[in-house]
């Protein structure tokens, strides 16, 4: 279960290092590339930290080839 949550953590770190001014805009399957996940397990875990993180915004934005997501820093 701890790797479960390492790469929870992981994915976390990854966004918020990248979001520089309010907020951005990924897609899955390069995250998927950076963190060694498949674009289904990432797509999947952001779903998850979008309920229970506070201080990120999560929310699914678009899909079209892979979805995107809207990754918005609170104060």
């Amino acid at each position: 279960m701890s790797t479960i949550a390492n790469e929870d953590d992981q994915l976390l770190e990854y966004l918020v290092d990248h979001v520089s001014r309010g907020s951005e805009y990924f897609r899955a399957k390069y995250i998927a590339d950076v963190l060694g996940l498949s674009a289904k397990q990432v797509g999947a875990r952001l779903a998850r930290l979008s309920l229970k993180t506070d201080g990120v915004q999560i929310e699914k934005w678009g899909r079209g080839r892979s979805t995107t997501w809207k990754v918005t820093l609170s104060d």
